[in-house]
């Protein structure tokens, strides 16, 4: 608070939460606590209180007294709560003292611990002290402006008096720095809540109502304003505030030419600030001939924090061998579990391999069962409707025909038969070219693929051939049936789903000849290759499995609007 230290303080005498802990056995060496006292945290938190009381009636010595056993006890016990606390009341007696150094120290050291806690109250008065200093004393502004913001934050958003001193405070910063844009929006709150204020805020509202209308050239409300500060501080012991509202009118007098006035003003603000400085030392007078001198208390202090956490370390080593040798101990057994487990895990892997190999070849044996039998039906099926049905129905027809020639007047219903046997032997010798093309077991697979490139080609989808291999060039039967059946299979898709214009059919052979590549491709529409319903819809799952059968490989790409490419690659070793 930039009104005085000791209106903040005040608060800080509201009484705390206790502790539920006890602490272990302790060195202190304050009178009234014996060396070998064993304190709780409650006495540590009496005690401590006992030090701010003794602050507030300006007892610095035995304020400091208290606070230094309180924070032996405290970091003994090793509560960042009451260190924090013990810290922040040790800096406010230096800050009263005007020893901002120390204070400064010692306000670090408390907001460190207490940000440890989720004692917001504590936090806020800490960030609130740290920035007097940093704005004040060390002229940065920018850290004092975070720390008053931060001091903010941490307000109980009931405690509208709370709230109101800092953003008095922020107000005054950023006025401080002539950022008027930002500290007028808090000025503003402050003239409208100015009841949560009280006469201690009163001199520096006025004051910086007065600076604010300096800035935007309102005269008149400035003279105002300053007076009414320059008044209020008169009847009041707020000597601080005071003492800049005449730093600030004078400034505002030299400005507008009134020199007179504000020289007299600077007179009165030199007066009042060797004033508080001669207050500051009479306090320090208090501690001269007393046993303990305030750099040598600095020094004591750190000595506590030290010896402590030389211990802390000690203990520490010694736990930190004993976890070492306990990890040790756990890591050869978690090694000793997870190498047994791993074992037991290849074991258990390598007999579910040895099974699922076995059974991976008798689905393979199933399926080549399976093709091979489709594919011998199949032959059986176009030979018996090629050489039987198709022949007795050529048969039929012949002895019709015949009949026919031998007689001029026919029933209807001989012509009528006639036509049935002949359209029956149409679909019958085509059912049988579907079974097993004639071109594809009199000229091979080459052949009769270029025959179907040919025969589904039409005038909205045309089917182009392409082939490196020599023509004459012959599989073994098996293996062009299977493969003639798997592309006959992949164009009528294209026919089917693709909504293609133009599609591409081509064989080449490796380098090496041990290599069958073919190609099919289209400017289709195209499809998600992640879309299962549309794989399935299209057959080609069953289309791989029957090219793994051949050891293939079989690889689609596809996008939507982008047409499909299919690639498949057979070893000839087949």
């Amino acid at each position: 608070m930039l009104i005085k230290h000791s209106t903040i303080l005040l608060q800080m005498l509201r009484p705390h939460f206790f502790l539920l802990f006890f602490v272990i056995l302790i060195y202190v060496s304050d009178k009234s606590y014996s060396q070998n006292n064993t304190l709780s945290e409650n006495q540590i938190e009496k005690l401590l209180n006992d030090a701010k009381e003794s602050y507030e009636i300006n007892d610095y010595e035995k304020s400091l007294t208290q606070s230094r056993t309180a924070l032996k006890h405290a970091i003994t016990i090793n509560n960042p709560n009451l260190i924090g606390r013990c810290y922040n009341t040790i800096g406010v007696n230096f800050d009263d003292l005007l020893m901002l150094d120390k204070a400064l120290d010692f306000y670090l050291k408390a907001l460190f611990y207490i940000n440890k806690t989720d004692n917001n109250i504590y936090k806020g008065r800490i960030n609130n002290n740290l920035a007097n200093i940093y704005f004040f004393e060390k002229k940065q502004y920018r850290k004092g402006i975070r720390h008053y913001e931060k001091a903010l934050e941490y307000c109980n958003s009931s405690d509208n008096t709370l709230i109101y001193l800092r953003k008095l405070n922020i107000t005054w910063a950023y006025f401080e720095i002539n950022n008027f844009n930002k500290g007028v929006q808090y000025l503003k709150y402050l003239n409208q809540f100015r009841r949560y204020g009280d006469e201690s805020t009163e001199v520096a509202l006025n004051m910086l109502n007065g600076v604010y209308s300096d800035y935007i050239n309102d005269t008149v409300k400035a003279n105002f304003h300053f007076l009414k500060a320059v008044r209020l501080g008169n009847n009041s012991n707020k000597k601080f505030d005071l003492s800049i509202t005449h730093q600030k009118y004078a400034d505002f007098l030299f400005k507008n030419k009134n020199y007179k006035k504000a020289y007299e003003n600077i007179l009165e603000f030199n007066r009042l600030t060797n004033e508080i400085a001669d207050l500051a030392k009479q306090k320090k007078t208090k501690l001269a001939g007393v046993n303990l001198e305030l750099d040598e208390f600095k020094r004591e202090v750190d000595k506590i924090e030290t010896a402590y956490k030389n211990k802390q370390k000690l203990l520490q080593e010694e736990q930190s061998r004993h976890k070492k040798i306990f990890s040790i101990i756990v890591v050869l057994f978690l090694i000793i579990t997870v190498l047994f487990y791993f074992f037991y895990q290849y074991t258990k892997l390598k007999q579910k391999n040895k099974i699922k190999n076995i059974q991976n070849k008798i689905h393979q044996n199933i399926i080549n069962a399976s093709i091979d039998g489709q594919e011998s039906e199949r032959k059986k099926i176009a030979l018996f409707l090629h050489d039987t049905i198709s022949a007795s129905l050529s048969s039929a027809g012949m002895h019709l025909n015949v009949f026919l020639a031998q007689n001029n007047t026919v029933p209807d219903e001989i012509i009528k038969t006639k036509f049935i046997l002949d359209e029956t032997h149409d679909k019958v010798r085509d059912l049988s070219h579907d079974l097993l093309p004639t071109l594809l077991v009199r000229f091979g697979l080459l052949y009769a693929l270029d025959d179907l490139c040919e025969k589904y080609s039409n005038s909205t989808l045309h089917f182009e051939y392409q082939n490196t291999i020599s023509t004459k060039k012959r599989y073994s039967e098996k293996f062009e049936t299977r493969l003639y059946f798997i592309i006959s299979e992949l164009l009528n898709n294209i026919i089917k789903h693709s909504e293609a214009t133009r599609a591409e059919v081509s064989l080449s052979e490796t380098e090496n000849h041990k290599e069958l590549i073919i190609e099919i491709t289209d400017n289709g529409k195209g499809f998600d290759i992640n879309d299962f319903n549309f794989v399935e819809g299209f057959g080609l799952n069953q289309i791989k499995a029957r090219i793994n059968n051949l050891n293939g490989q079989f690889d689609v790409k596809s996008r939507i609007n982008e047409g499909t490419s299919i690639k498949i690659t057979i070893p000839l070793s087949n």
